[in-house]
């Protein structure tokens, strides 16, 4: 049973589906393996400590540079 997934006791009562790219998910599900939580628990954790790992200046910049390449004219 060493290939499951341990249990944690945060609940996660609301459900929504997230649309991303094909590259996003793919870094999710890696980082999810390697740390062995669900994509639930891998996004959960990123919003949550948002502020503790994202430098607002460079996440701005990612941002717009991700809708200008999204742009469509």
């Amino acid at each position: 049973m060493a290939d499951q997934k341990p249990k944690y006791r945060k609940p996660l009562p609301k459900r929504f589906n997230v649309a991303m790219t094909d590259e996003a998910y793919r870094k999710l599900r890696g980082f999810a393996d390697e740390t062995s939580l669900s994509n639930n628990y891998v996004l959960t954790t990123l919003l949550e400590y948002a502020d503790d790992l994202i430098d607002p200046a460079v996440f701005k910049r990612c941002v717009d540079d991700m809708l200008e390449k999204a742009r469509v004219e």
